[in-house]
């Protein structure tokens, strides 16, 4: 299976269980692989015949600065779900980060994958 990737899509939003993650945007940097079938987009070089990254970004950004979830977890399940829904795409492996979270580390965050019910 082919591979698109989104890489260090950096956004601000609310998340957090503290009080003050409630309040204040976070950082938050997002990772997502979108697999497909390429191979007619390779050989037509037509833009129509290809998985749209840009729509998908587009619903990414706003989706994240418009919700307030609690965990990381729960956004990445948002953001697989937001792949999958665009055409073509059959499986989506997303990370989200929540940089400078915990004192020693650089970041924190979840992978998931999730795979779709639909036809390419």
């Amino acid at each position: 299976m082919d591979r698109i990737f989104i890489k260090d899509l950096l956004l601000r939003g609310i998340i957090g269980i503290n009080d003050w993650e409630r309040e204040v945007k976070q950082d938050i940097l997002i990772n997502v692989s979108l697999f497909a079938d390429l191979s007619t987009a390779g050989s037509s070089d037509a833009i129509e015949d290809s998985v749209n990254y840009r729509t998908i970004t587009k619903k990414i950004i706003r989706h994240v600065e418009q919700s307030e979830r609690f965990t990381v977890e729960a956004l990445a399940q948002d953001i697989a779900a937001i792949c999958l829904q665009e055409p073509g795409v059959l499986k989506a492996r997303v990370q989200v980060e929540k940089p400078g979270a915990l004192r020693f580390a650089r970041s924190v965050g979840v992978e998931i994958e999730r795979e779709g019910n639909h036809p390419a």
